[in-house]
C-alpha cells in the first residue's frame, strides 16, 4: 500500500491520514462543494472534489469516489464510518477496479450488514436474541400481524444502515402505523433501502459491544467490551470501556459470541458485534458494525494499540498482529461526543467563529485525545452528521477518567453555534453516570432534570456576561453622567435589566466573546454558554405578552421532506405541521398553538434556512 484514499470527511478522515503518514503511506482527501475549504483536505497529500453538496451527490457516489482514487493513483480505499463504509456494492466496486479496500469482503456486508440477515445467522449459531421479524414480507399488514405476535413494547428497525437513524420505540399498537411510516422513510433516505424488522423492545437495558478483528488467514480475536448506554435518538453520546457492568466471566461470553459470529460469515478486518445487556437476564443480540466504530478510541487508549494501522495492515494480507491471550487492558477511557447541536438535541448549522481546545490535548501523556477537524472559520454545512468530534480520557480508574474528562470539557471553546459540550460534562457528573448505572433510558429519565440545571446556572452569570458581550462592542456607549443607565438583554425567550455604570468598568474579564452574524453574542463565561441579545431598542409587547397569529419558523438549514397542512385545516398544539431533514436525521416540526393554518409559506423539497417563516397558525373564531 503506497497511496490511500479516504472516503470520508471531517474528524475521521483526519484520524485515518494520521496513522497513514505515520507508517510513510500517502494520503488522499475526497471533498463535497461545502468541504472545500476542510481541514482534511489541507492536511492529504493529494485531494479530489466529488462535487455537490448533498452527499447523494459526492460522499455517497460510488462511481465519483472509485474515479477519484483512480486519477489520483491510490491503490486502497479506507471508508471511515458513515456514508459507504458499510455498503458491499462500494467495497465490491473498489476491489473490481484493483484496489485495496481496507474493510471486511463484500459478502461479509452484505450478510452481517444487513440487521436481518444477521439475525438469522446468530440464531443459526445459537447466539442469543431477542423475539423479533426479520421475513421479506414488508407490507404493513404483515408487520402489523408479527407485532401482534412479538408483543409490546417493540422496536422498529432499519434492516440496513446503523447510527440508530430508522429506528422507532413502539409501546402500544396504535402508534405502529405512523411508526414504520417514519422509520422506512429515514431508512430510504439515509440508506436508500427502507426495508424494517421488528424486535422486542427492552425498556431498561445497556448497550455493551465488543470490538472484534479477524485476519484472512481465519484467526479472529476480539479486543473487550464498550458500554454506549448513554445516547439520544439512539444515536450514542457517551462510550467508555470497561463497562461497569461486565466482570470476565461475562466479557469471554460475550467475545466468544461476537467472535463465533464473526467467524461464521467470513470476517475480514474491524468490527463490532452489539449487545443488549440486563444484569440479570443475560445478553441478546442487537446487530453488527461492519466497520471501524467513531468510539474505537477508547479501546486505543486502554489497549495502547492503533486500530486503524491493524486494519491496513489486515487489507494487505498480513496475519493479526496479536493473540488473544496477549491482550492487555490498562485502566479506563470514556469518550464524549462533541455535537453541533443544543441540549434538545436539536442540530445546529453555522460558522466556527472560535476554537480553543484544553491545554492538555496538546501534551503527550495527559491521558487526553481529541479527534476534530475543528478550526476559527469552519463552516459546519447542514448537510452531514452533527459530529464536530470526540474528546477522550484515560486514566488507572473510572473516577479519575470522568473528572478528567468534565474537567476538559469545563476548558473547551467552541463558539460560533450551540454544541453539547455543557450538557455532556453534566451528564458526566450525574450521580447515576458516575456510580455506573446509566443504561440507555438515562436521558430520558434525567434530561429534562439536567436541562433546568443548565438554565439555572447561565441565569446566574447572564449580568456578568451582559457586561462581557455588550460593553466591549460598544453597544452601551460612553454615558455621559455616572447614573445608572439600564441595559435590556434577552436570553432563552427571557428578557432582563442590567443596570450599568460608567464607573463600574466591564467585568468578566475571563469571558470569551463572539458576535454572532443577525446580532447578538455568543458568550462562555467560566464553563457556561449564553446566547445574548440587546432587546434595549427592542419595541414593547403587545398587552399580555401576546405575539400575534402562531408562527412556526425553522430552526436550522435543512430541507422539507413533509407538509402536513394546508391553508383552512384546524390543528392542535403539538399537531406535526412540517418534516425537516437536516444532519442526516428528520425532524417534526409542530404547531405551537391551538387554530387554523392561515398562511403555508413551503413546499416538499423546498431548502430552508434558520428563522424562515413556515407556517402561520391563527386563533380558530368562535
Amino acid at each position: 500500500m503506497k497511496r490511500l484514499l479516504v472516503a470520508n470527511r471531517g474528524e475521521i478522515a483526519r484520524r485515518i491520514f494520521r496513522t497513514a503518514h505515520r507508517l510513510g503511506v500517502e494520503t488522499v482527501a475526497v471533498y463535497s462543494q461545502a468541504d472545500a475549504q476542510a481541514l482534511h483536505v489541507r492536511e492529504a497529500m493529494a485531494s479530489a472534489p466529488l462535487g455537490g453538496s448533498a452527499p447523494a451527490d459526492s460522499y455517497l457516489r460510488i462511481d465519483k469516489l472509485v474515479s477519484a482514487a483512480r486519477s489520483t493513483g491510490a491503490d486502497a480505499v479506507h471508508p471511515g464510518y458513515g456514508f459507504l463504509s458499510e455498503n458491499a456494492e462500494f467495497a465490491q466496486a473498489v476491489e473490481d477496479a484493483g484496489l485495496t479496500w481496507i474493510g471486511p469482503p463484500a459478502g461479509a456486508i452484505r450478510t452481517l450488514g444487513n440487521k436481518s440477515r444477521a439475525r438469522e445467522l446468530a440464531l443459526a449459531r445459537g447466539i442469543p436474541c431477542l423475539p423479533g421479524y426479520q421475513g421479506e414480507d414488508q407490507s404493513d399488514e404483515r408487520l402489523l400481524h408479527e407485532a401482534e405476535a412479538i408483543g409490546f413494547p417493540l422496536m422498529v428497525k432499519a434492516a440496513a444502515g446503523g447510527g440508530g437513524r430508522g429506528m422507532r420505540l413502539v409501546t402500544e399498537a396504535s402508534q405502529l402505523r405512523a411508526a414504520l411510516q417514519g422509520a422506512r422513510s429515514e431508512a430510504q433516505s439515509a440508506f436508500g433501502n427502507g426495508d424494517l424488522l421488528l424486535e422486542k423492545a427492552l425498556l431498561a437495558p445497556r448497550h455493551v459491544e465488543v470490538q472484534v478483528f479477524a485476519d484472512m488467514h481465519g484467526h479472529c480475536i476480539h479486543l473487550g467490551e464498550r458500554d454506549c448506554s448513554v445516547q439520544r435518538r439512539h444515536q450514542k453520546i457517551i462510550e467508555e470501556t470497561p463497562s461497569p457492568a461486565v466482570d470476565a466471566q461475562l466479557r469471554e461470553a460475550m467475545g466468544q459470541c461476537a467472535i463465533d459470529l464473526a467467524s461464521a460469515a467470513g470476517y475480514v478486518g474491524a468490527g463490532t458485534v452489539e449487545f443488549l445487556l440486563d444484569e440479570q437476564a443475560g445478553f441478546w443480540l442487537m446487530e453488527m458494525n461492519t466497520r471501524l466504530q467513531v468510539e474505537h478510541p477508547v479501546t486505543e487508549m486502554v489497549t495502547g494499540l492503533d486500530l486503524v494501522e491493524w486494519q491496513m495492515r489486515i487489507a494487505c494480507g498480513e496475519r493479526l498482529p496479536a493473540r488473544q491471550e496477549d491482550l492487555r487492558f490498562h485502566g479506563h477511557a470514556i469518550e464524549v461526543r462533541l455535537c453541533a447541536e443544543d441540549e434538545n438535541f436539536t442540530p445546529h448549522a453555522g460558522t466556527v467563529l472560535h476554537f480553543a481546545p484544553p491545554v492538555a490535548v496538546e501534551r503527550r501523556g495527559m491521558g487526553l485525545r481529541f479527534d476534530h477537524a475543528l478550526h476559527a472559520g469552519l463552516q459546519v454545512p447542514p448537510w452531514y452528521d452533527s459530529l464536530l468530534g470526540k474528546l477522550v480520557a484515560h486514566a488507572p480508574t473510572r473516577a479519575e477518567a470522568i473528572a478528567k474528562l468534565a474537567s476538559a470539557l469545563d476548558r473547551l471553546e467552541v463558539l460560533g453555534l450551540p454544541t453539547n459540550r455543557r450538557f455532556l460534562a453534566a451528564c458526566l457528573r450525574h450521580s447515576v453516570f458516575r456510580s455506573g448505572e446509566a443504561r440507555i433510558p438515562f436521558l430520558s429519565e434525567h434530561g429534562d432534570t439536567l436541562r433546568r440545571q443548565l438554565e439555572q446556572e447561565e441565569f446566574g452569570v447572564a449580568a456578568e456576561a451582559a457586561f462581557s458581550a455588550v460593553l466591549p462592542q460598544g453597544a452601551a456607549g460612553a454615558l455621559a453622567s455616572p447614573f445608572d443607565r439600564p441595559l435590556r438583554i434577552a436570553h432563552r425567550g427571557a428578557l432582563f435589566d442590567v443596570p450599568v455604570c460608567e464607573a463600574e468598568g466591564v467585568a468578566g474579564a475571563q469571558a470569551r466573546v463572539v458576535e454572532i452574524p443577525g446580532g447578538g453574542w455568543h458568550v462562555q463565561v467560566g464553563v457556561v454558554d449564553l446566547f445574548l441579545r440587546d432587546a434595549s431598542f427592542d419595541p414593547p409587547l403587545p398587552e399580555g405578552g401576546g405575539t400575534g397569529d402562531g408562527e412556526l419558523r425553522v430552526p436550522f438549514n435543512g430541507k422539507v421532506v413533509a407538509v402536513h397542512a394546508q391553508p383552512g385545516d384546524a390543528v392542535r398544539k403539538g399537531d406535526t405541521l412540517v418534516v425537516i431533514e437536516s444532519m442526516k436525521l428528520e425532524h417534526a416540526l409542530a404547531a405551537t398553538r391551538d387554530g387554523v393554518v392561515r398562511s403555508l409559506h413551503v413546499q416538499a423539497g423546498q431548502q430552508v434556512a434558520p428563522a424562515q417563516l413556515l407556517v402561520t397558525v391563527a386563533e380558530a373564531q368562535a
